[in-house]
């Protein structure tokens, strides 16, 4: 039996996208689920330019652990592409790093950790006039429950979930 995954430090990403190819209704398509950690992983290979060393310091994990996310996530959108599947992106072993606030009375804008819930009031003001600032749905911040708390896991798609 496989330990449980590590829990892998994110930024703020919005989930629950969905990349499909055009014209087609999602009913009819394959959906591929890739999860945050291996679109983190390709960010900070492609965009940011990292090495497998550096992006496996900022996820937390082993080089060769990004190594094998990285091609997870290579093969998950290498068979969305040529094959005409839809790419859902959400869940994982995660852990975002921060949330960010902003009032709305005097425009500071601050980030607070996961998991010591909401802010009483501004840090500068005092005002309890504010906001998260930061985009996407809310997360649960930490990958609790079991080593795949939010996604389907394993790279599955719902088709082959569902006995297809």
């Amino acid at each position: 039996m496989p330990r449980p995954p590590k829990c892998r430090w994110v930024g703020p990403i919005a989930q629950g996208i969905i990349f499909k190819p055009r014209a087609v209704p999602l009913r009819d398509l394959t959906v591929v689920v890739m999860q945050l950690d291996e679109l983190e992983a390709l960010r900070q290979a492609h965009l940011e330019g990292k090495t497998q060393e550096e992006g496996a310091e900022i996820l937390g994990i082993s080089r060769s652990t990004f190594g094998r996310i990285l091609e997870s996530a290579h093969q998950k959108v290498t068979s969305a592409l040529i094959n005409h599947h839809a790419i859902h992106i959400n869940g994982g072993p995660i852990i975002m790093e921060k949330r960010q606030f902003q009032c709305r009375d005097c425009g500071n804008t601050w980030e607070e950790p996961f998991g010591t819930g909401r802010p009483a009031q501004c840090p500068t003001c005092t005002s309890q006039n504010f906001q998260r600032a930061d985009a996407g749905p809310r997360q649960r911040g930490c990958c609790k429950g079991g080593p795949h708390p939010q996604g389907r896991g394993k790279g599955r798609t719902i088709k082959q979930e569902k006995g297809q």
